[in-house]
C-alpha cells in the first residue's frame, strides 16, 4: 500500500477529564472518595491506557512520518489518502473515528483489554509492529463496514457508523412526516432509530427488544442484528402515537440507497438528527428540513487480527 504517514488516534482518559476539572490530583482524590468512587481504580485505568498508547507510538518504525491526534481534534483534523489510521482505545473510539477518515485502512489497538471490549480490535499493543508492518505491505484484510449518511435540503451532512437518531433533544413529542416509497405518513412519536449492521447490536436491539416484550413475542425477529458489510440500514419508530393526525403503519423498514427514508420535520424547535449517541454530533432538523437518509457510499476498511 502507497501509504506515507501513520496517524495515531487517542483520547483523553477519564482520570484527565476529572483534572481538567478540578485542577489538582488532591481535589480528584476529595471528589471521587466524598462519593464512594476509588481514586486508585481512577488512576489505574489512566496509567494502563497511557502506558498502552505509548507502547504503540514506540511500535512505529523510526523511518516513518507519525502524527499523534487527540479525539477533540478530529473534526478539523485532515486525513489523506495515504495515511494509516491507527485508534488506539475502546470501541467509542474507533465509533467516533471512522466518521473522518476516509477509505484508508484502519488498525484499531486495544491498549487495556481487561477493561475494553474487543468489538473492533485489530490487535494490543505488542502485537502492534508486526500487524503495522503487515498492513504497509498490504498482506493483510479488511473488513468492509457500511456506514449511514443523511443529507438536508440546506446541503448539509452527516455520517455514522452505528446509528443516527431523528426527533427532540428533550422529551416532548417529535413530529415529522416520513416517507419510505411508496409509502408516507405523518407520526408523533420519541424519535426514529436508523441503523447499520454495526449499530444493530445496541440500539437498536435494545428497541426491538422492548416492542418484541411489550407485545409478548417469544421468537424476535432474526433480521436484528444483521452483517456489518450489509448495503442497507434499518429503521424503527419508537412510541409512535396514534391520533386523527398521526399514524403508526409505518415504524419499522429496510433502507437503501435506490430506497432512502425521508423525513419531513414538523418541529418549530429543539428537532435535532444525532450521529452514534453523540448528542453534540449534530444537525438541527426544525420545521422546514427535509432529510434524505440512505447507506453512504463512503465506507470504513477496519483491519483484521
Amino acid at each position: 500500500m502507497n501509504l506515507e504517514k501513520i496517524v495515531i488516534i487517542k483520547k483523553a482518559t477519564p482520570f484527565e477529564e476529572l483534572l481538567r476539572r478540578h485542577a489538582t490530583t488532591s481535589q480528584v482524590s476529595f471528589y471521587l472518595e466524598s462519593r464512594g468512587e476509588s481514586y486508585q481504580y481512577y488512576l489505574d485505568a489512566h496509567n494502563d491506557y497511557r502506558q498502552g498508547v505509548q507502547q504503540t507510538i514506540a511500535g512505529v518504525p523510526t523511518n516513518l512520518r507519525s502524527q499523534v491526534v487527540e479525539k477533540e481534534h478530529l473534526p478539523s483534523f485532515h486525513f489523506t489518502d495515504k495515511d494509516l489510521v491507527v485508534v488506539v482505545g475502546d470501541p467509542g473510539l474507533f465509533v467516533n473515528a471512522a466518521k473522518y477518515v476516509g477509505e484508508q485502512p484502519v488498525v484499531v489497538v486495544n491498549p487495556d483489554p481487561s477493561r475494553f471490549d474487543d468489538v473492533f480490535t485489530s490487535c494490543n499493543p505488542k502485537t502492534f509492529p508486526p500487524l503495522l508492518q503487515k498492513t504497509l505491505d498490504g498482506k493483510v484484510d479488511t473488513e468492509k463496514m457500511t456506514m449511514a449518511e443523511v443529507r438536508l435540503n440546506d446541503g448539509q451532512t452527516l455520517l455514522a457508523l452505528n446509528d443516527f437518531y431523528v426527533g427532540r433533544n428533550n422529551h416532548v413529542s417529535a413530529r415529522y412526516e416520513i416517507q419510505l416509497s411508496p409509502q408516507r405518513e405523518r407520526q408523533s412519536s420519541s424519535g426514529i432509530i436508523i441503523s447499520t449492521g454495526t449499530g444493530s447490536t445496541g440500539w437498536l436491539t435494545s428497541v426491538m427488544m422492548g416492542a418484541y416484550r411489550l407485545a409478548d413475542v417469544k421468537q424476535p425477529s432474526k433480521e436484528v442484528p444483521f452483517p456489518r458489510d450489509a448495503p442497507y440500514l434499518l429503521f424503527a419508530v419508537r412510541e409512535p402515537f396514534p391520533s386523527k393526525t398521526t399514524g403508526t403503519n409505518l415504524i419499522y423498514g429496510q433502507i437503501t440507497r435506490d430506497k432512502p427514508l425521508q423525513i419531513h420535520s414538523h418541529m418549530p424547535e429543539n428537532g435535532v438528527i444525532f450521529s452514534d449517541g453523540i448528542e453534540s454530533d449534530y444537525l438541527t432538523f426544525n420545521s422546514g428540513c427535509r432529510a434524505t437518509i440512505a447507506p453512504a457510499e463512503k465506507k470504513v476498511y477496519l483491519v483484521k487480527a
